[in-house]
């Protein structure tokens, strides 16, 4: 009996205890209003300089993810321009071509190029057209801004054409609006321009003149635009100039093109066979 009242006396001791401290917290906190309040300014000020550099770092990493998304998209984006550019440039070559065949007296065979060796003196390039299509050796590779080859071997399905790029490619041709004839041929100097020799020193060129067959080799009809005049040279010791052209077709650029079916006349070429036996 005598522990159960000593064990309530010390409950009541911790209950008035916590009043009194409760009651010492509420006058503390009334009297010292102003107090807090000061501190509750200092822990707002220090802790708004403790988050100002949390807050760089979140905006650091939200411009991060931003920036990684921005540039996937922009990734994309160039993606769809390019095949975009791609397709309205091969629009662009299909309706010159459409308007080449439309205004041309000869016959053409559209081909597309499937093969390119661009990288040396024998270039060559191959086409999806063969004998079984028509194509023959001899005939010009063309398309709507002139001249690109010569088809020197054919299978029943493919050509392979020696472009104007090539060390052994050769073509008569004439200055237009002018009488004057030459060899065009590729001077194999890697600068990208073609080169018209035999022409008379007596015969102005002006730069920005137009290159076009001669039709007198008996392999190329006349009048297929090859190039235009850059620069003219004399050549020393000799009475004759060498003309600079920059050719008007691209052969890195090309993807569909005509072979332009031309028949070269038969007494023509036994008369140059004749002619060539007179000297063996």
């Amino acid at each position: 009996m005598q522990f159960s009242l000593r064990r309530t006396e010390d409950i009541q001791d911790h209950v008035l205890t916590v009043i009194f401290i409760l009651i010492a917290f509420v006058v503390m906190v009334v009297r010292h209003d102003g107090g807090l309040q000061s501190v509750r300014k200092v822990s707002v000020v220090a802790m708004s300089y403790l988050e100002q550099p949390l807050s760089q770092v979140r905006v650091y990493r939200t411009a991060l993810q931003t920036n990684e998304r921005l540039g996937e998209q922009n990734i994309l984006l160039q993606d769809e321009l390019s095949r975009l550019r791609s397709i309205h440039e091969e629009n662009r070559a299909l309706r010159n071509m459409l308007g080449l065949r439309d205004t041309t007296e000869h016959d053409l065979i559209p081909a597309r190029v499937v093969a390119k060796n661009l990288t040396g003196i024998n270039n060559s390039i191959t086409i999806n057209r063969g004998s079984d299509d028509g194509v023959a050796e001899g005939m010009a590779l063309i398309n709507s801004e002139g001249l690109i080859g010569q088809v020197i071997i054919t299978s029943p399905g493919h050509a392979l054409v020696m472009p104007f790029f090539n060390a052994l490619f050769r073509v008569s041709a004439r200055i237009q609006g002018n009488r004057a004839y030459g060899i065009v041929s590729w001077s194999t100097d890697q600068s990208g321009e073609l080169v018209m020799n035999y022409v008379p020193q007596t015969i102005t060129v002006n730069t920005g003149s137009v290159i076009e067959t001669s039709g007198f080799s008996n392999q190329f009809p006349p009048n297929i635009p090859i190039g235009r005049v850059t620069r003219t040279e004399f050549e020393e010791g000799r009475d004759t100039q060498q003309i600079y052209i920059q050719p008007f077709a691209s052969l890195h650029q090309i993807a569909e093109a005509f072979v332009l079916r031309y028949e070269p006349e038969p007494e023509v070429d036994e008369l140059l066979l004749q002619y060539e036996g007179l000297f063996q």
